[in-house]
């Protein structure tokens, strides 16, 4: 039997989520240059796999966070995932912006919520932490006690784990970098000769070419 995180992995390459290109790198919108793209708001057009990651959100929350009550998504890739958590869960559901607006209420959050509730965030995928945690400093300067992040991907750049731990904040992902690889060299997708340089990637994707 698989685990979650091969399950999950298997899904994003079997849409096309994520897409490993080792000899025709990405350039992301920060110039890195990267074998790897990842798009989970993809997942949102197959059911079955929109449903499934659903499913193992709300197992990973039910488990960690029984406590929870409020589920916030980061905007914008998180928030159909966060809807989605917060009606299986039964819950309430706000959304953080990336920026707040710059009319109207003005509004950084978005959605009801009172200090002192705890909260779960959910994001769709994790690079370096910055955007993310930046969401949970929002949700913290507005009285939230912010119980965790759970996320469906992450590429597992130590600079994330350093700001994660750094913030004070519990990061679980479905997936990550590792079940990707291991997952696409025992299907073919990937061959064995270019795993060294999947994973040189990760270790310094700044200088990466």
């Amino acid at each position: 039997m698989s685990t979650v995180a091969e399950q999950v992995a298997s899904h994003l390459l079997k849409i096309k989520a994520i897409k490993l290109e080792p000899e025709h790198p990405f350039t992301w919108a920060s110039g890195w240059k990267s074998p790897i793209y990842c798009d989970n708001r993809k997942t949102l057009s197959y059911p079955e796999v929109r449903n499934y990651i659903k499913e193992q959100f709300a197992a990973v929350i039910r488990e960690k966070y029984p406590q929870a009550e409020v589920i916030a998504g980061v905007a914008t890739g998180a928030i159909a995932q966060g809807v989605l958590v917060a009606q299986e869960l039964n819950l309430p559901f706000i959304y953080i912006r990336s920026s707040a607006k710059s009319h109207g209420l003005e509004n950084l959050i978005e959605g009801e919520y009172k200090a002192g509730q705890k909260v779960v965030v959910i994001e769709d995928l994790i690079s370096t932490g910055g955007s993310s945690l930046q969401a949970v400093e929002a949700l913290r300067n507005a009285g939230c006690e912010v119980l965790g992040m759970v996320a469906i991907f992450t590429y597992g750049f130590q600079k994330s784990v350093d700001n994660f731990e750094a913030s004070g904040c519990e990061l679980t992902t479905l997936s990550n970098y590792n079940a990707m690889i291991d997952l696409a060299v025992k299907t073919g997708y990937v061959q064995e000769s270019d795993v060294q340089r999947l994973k040189e990637w990760r270790k310094s994707p700044d200088t990466y070419k």
